[in-house]
This record gives C-alpha cells, structure tokens and sequence, in this order.
C-alpha cells in the first residue's frame, strides 16, 4: 500500500502547478546555486530531491546528522545518480564557526533554504529543550537571514507549520514568532516560506513510529480523536522548492484544502497500515493489556492497538493554515493558496525578546514559565494549551 492509499488519497496534490510551472522552475534551478540548512531530515531531504534532479550549478547541504547525511548521498546516488554542478554534503551545526567559515567560503549562493527546526509539540515539556527550540526555531534563523545577505543571496527560505496560525503550543508560537522576524528582515533580503500538513512517516513522526514498533513487534498507540491534513514528503519537498523560486517576497505558501486534501484520523490510518502488513488492529484498554498481550495476538494476525483520547499539553482540535486575519491569493496556483504580507512588525518588541532571551541565557538559568511568559507578551493571542501531560507521558 503506497503512502497516498494510507492518507486516504488516490493522486499527488501539486502536480497541477508543478506541470504548469514546470520550465521556469527548472530553468531557474539549473542557474542558480543552493545552500540547504538542515537538508537531511525528512522534509530537508526532499526539498534537496527537488533541486537535485533538475541539475542546480551548486547544491550544497548543511545537517547536524551525519549519519543522515550519508543516507541521503546514498539515497541520491542509488536513484538519481550524479550531476554535473557542484554538490557537497557538511556535517556540521548552523549555529556555528565551521558554519560562517562555509558561508565565507562558498562565495555565496543564490538561495538559502532553512529546513532546520525543532518540530515536536513534546519540545516544550522542558526548560532546557524549550530554550534550544528558541534558538534553532528563531535565533539561528535570525542568525542564518543576517549570512545569506551578507553572501549576496537573491532569497531566503524558512519553512514554517500550521501550528504557526493561531498557536496552542509553543513549538507553533516559536514559529509563529519566527515568521515575525522574517517580516522584519524582508525589508532587505526577499523572503518566502510555507505552512503545511503533517509530513506522513517524517522521521519521528507517529506514522514513522508505526514502522518502528512493527519491526520491533511492539504495540501500536495512536489518539482516536485527533483527525489530521497528510501531505507525502516528496509534496513537502514540492511546495517548499515552489515557494523558494515562484513565490514573491513575504509569502507564505499553503496546500489548499479540496477533495484531494482531507482530514483523516490516526487512529483510521493506524487500521489501515496494519491490514497492508496482513494484520487486523486489535484495540486494548489499557497500555498493560497491549503490551502483555502481543506475542499471543500476533500469531492470530492480530495487532495489539492502544487508541486513547487525546489530553496533552499543545494538541489543537483541529488544523489550520491561515487565520482570518490574514490576506490570502487564492487563485494564483491551482492547488496552492498563498498569505500575502506586508511588511508589518513591532521592531521594538522583537529586539526585547531577543534581549530577554540574551539574558536568560547569559544568567545560565532559566524556568518553563519565564519562556512561557515571554512567548505570551510576543503573542497576545497565544491560546497554549496546557494541560500538565505531555506526550512522552505515553506509550
């Protein structure tokens, strides 16, 4: 069963825009040299697919995983082969000397593209993960901007999240505030970024984590409440190399929703990954019963299945992309809806977080509720969603 049959789809989202835009976006990659930041996790990798297979000048890749790294030469080389502009892979963390000394190096590129980022709801349950999310989510970003202007880019790319319009948790108000910042830097670099669905079977992902519990022969949980937008990673890769090179400054892309995108829970996705493996989803009451009850269910084809109500810190009742705040373009693409931004933003409020967040860091200490605070002053309308459970309280 491919991934489009398990989120409950029989054909691709944007092949429509991909086939009408077809020349100009390899026309433009095929000139143009490329740095992507974070290039080796799920969606960095098929953001550099994208660019690889339509023969860039340079594209060179930037990733703190270096196992992953080696995946993805691997992967390329055993599909798509070789090509003849400049690519190179670098293990090493954007935050970093060895990075600026790479941006020094290169001589610049045209496109920066920055997939690097903290994207889990359970990233807040901590002081100390919480403080790193900041700095990946907004200050390397802040930090990358500044290099890539610098280096003469024509344009830099940030991915963003749905959970960026109207926040219920501060992985999404970490990116809401991100966007802030590339407003601001828009003025001089020209920018654009995407909000999209979840990427089905990213790495880390519940999905992902369905492969992992069946080759471990583990139980599998999944919330029966929380009904989901999927988009394969090859779209997520589609939508954010569209954004880079055909949208205009301060746009923020978005899958339309339609018939060819709808909401499917995990629970349902969960039932139908097993009946591909041969196996029917046995529901348990408790955690106890699934994991106590596997080895015998397995042999009758079935798979122990914990489906739970949702009650954690940061799950949102429903997905969004924009807000009605916002200003949209809903007919420049067929199958992609655009947010179109002025360049509006607080400069005084977003030096003093960065202010703020200086001096936390410089003390060496800091509390949840002190970031918590802070994110609330940045984001009047931050609607968090605490409920004192997080999702590493479950199996």
């Amino acid at each position: 069963m491919t991934i489009l049959e398990l989120i409950g789809r029989d054909q691709p989202l944007f092949d429509p825009d991909l086939h009408r835009h077809a020349a100009e976006l390899s026309e433009q990659v095929a000139a143009s040299r490329f740095l992507v930041i974070g290039g080796a996790g799920s969606i960095g990798q098929a953001v550099v697919r994208e660019i690889f297979k339509r023969h860039p000048r340079a594209l060179h890749v930037v990733d703190i995983s270096e196992n992953n790294l080696v995946e993805l030469v691997r992967d390329l080389r055993s599909t798509l082969g070789y090509i003849s502009g400049d690519f190179r892979t670098f293990a090493i963390d954007c935050g970093s000397g060895p990075f600026a000394a790479l941006m020094r190096w290169s001589g610049g590129y045209d496109y920066v593209l920055n997939l690097s980022a903290l994207k889990h709801v359970r990233s807040e349950k901590d002081p100390f993960t919480l403080m790193r999310m900041v700095e990946v989510n907004i200050l390397n970003t802040i930090a990358t901007i500044a290099q890539a202007e610098a280096g003469g880019a024509r344009k830099y790319f940030c991915v963003s999240t749905d959970k960026a319009a109207n926040p219920a948790n501060m992985m999404g108000a970490s990116k809401r505030i991100m966007e802030m910042f590339l407003m601001q830097a828009s003025v001089r670099l020209p920018i654009s970024t995407a909000r999209f669905a979840n990427v089905a079977f990213s790495d880390g992902s519940l999905l992902h984590g369905f492969n992992q519990r069946i080759a471990k022969r583990q139980p599998l949980a999944a919330p029966n409440d929380v009904r989901r937008y999927f988009v394969t990673p090859q779209e997520s890769g589609e939508l954010c190399l569209m954004s880079t090179l055909l949208g205009e400054n301060r746009d923020i892309f978005f899958p339309k929703l339609s018939e060819r995108l709808h909401l499917i829970s995990f629970a349902e996705i969960a039932e139908r990954y097993l009946a591909a493996q041969g196996f029917e989803a046995y529901p348990c009451a408790s955690e106890e019963e699934a994991r106590a009850g596997i080895e015998e269910r397995l042999t009758r084809r079935q798979w122990p299945c914990c489906f739970f109500p949702s009650d954690t810190t940061g799950e949102k009742d429903f997905e969004e992309f924009y807000t009605d705040r916002e200003t949209l373009d809903m007919t420049r693409f067929e199958q992609i809806g655009v947010i179109q931004n002025a360049a509006l933003f607080d400069a005084e409020k977003l030096t003093d977080f960065q202010q703020r967040i200086a001096a936390m860091t410089e003390r060496g200490h800091w509390e949840r509720e002190e970031l918590v605070e802070l994110f609330h002053a940045m984001l009047p309308e931050f609607g968090h969603q605490d409920t004192g459970r997080y999702l590493d309280d479950k199996m």
